[in-house]
């Protein structure tokens, strides 16, 4: 979820100016620190409040899909008022409150899946710590810390790959609405809600699902045609 993470914090903070978009995006990996080392230390009541998972689920959705659709169904020549309020609401501190919102998201998401492969590992003579044996909360911690890593240089990447292949802003918002159903599949199959198998979530065949359209998706993305603008007729 990591690479997932780093990719929203790129796309959206492209459109600002270079030296504001290394600002957000700097902001965006010191509250995905922030975001998943609180997550860290609240397992218990992440694991516990449904409504936490389908917030995040939901804001995910939204995410993915508003740009999708959008993408798909808006019209090609916007009039000025909608040009002048979409460019109002991508400012500095706009872009920056969206990452912090996407940053919470995936911190839920990311600790949840790492507290479930966690579970399965053998206990540890560590003391228990956070209501984790300590050697499974240990590996979560370490876990955390490596994602946050790949979210520092990722997102850079990303950043320059957007920039030179701008059709795979769609396709990463396609990853990210994906996510997000990864998240709500999460929600239905806690115990409180029951839609779902409890251990749905984290069975091999979802697994294998949810990476497989992952994968499937980036693949598209990465090798569907890119326009190039057209050169103006001297």
């Amino acid at each position: 979820m990591s690479a997932d993470n780093a990719l929203v914090l790129a796309v959206i903070a492209k459109n600002l100016p270079e030296e504001q978009k290394k600002r957000a995006i700097n902001y965006g990996i010191i509250m995905a620190f922030v975001f998943r080392f609180a997550a860290l230390f609240a397992i218990s009541f992440i694991a516990n409040v449904w409504q936490i998972q389908a917030i995040g689920a939901a804001y995910l959705l939204y995410l993915g899909l508003k740009h999708i659709i959008q993408a798909r169904f808006g019209k090609k020549n916007e009039d000025v008022h909608k040009d002048e309020k979409q460019k109002a609401g991508s400012g500095f501190w706009p872009t920056v409150s969206k990452i912090a919102i996407a940053d919470l998201a995936f911190a839920i998401d990311s600790i949840l899946a790492a507290v479930a492969l966690a579970l399965g590992l053998p206990d540890s003579p560590l003391r228990e710590f956070g209501g984790m044996d300590g050697g499974q909360f240990l590996v979560v911690l370490l876990g955390g810390i490596a994602g946050l890593v790949l979210i520092k240089f990722a997102a850079s990447w990303f950043v320059k790959l957007l920039a030179e292949r701008p059709a795979l802003e769609t396709t990463a918002y396609a990853i990210v609405a994906w996510v997000g159903v990864k998240l709500a599949v999460i929600t239905l199959a806690h115990e409180d809600i029951g839609v779902l198998d409890h251990h749905f979530p984290h069975s091999t065949g979802w697994t294998i699902v949810f990476y497989g359209v992952l994968v499937a998706v980036a693949l598209l993305g990465w090798f569907a045609p890119t326009k190039k603008p057209q050169k103006a007729e001297a």
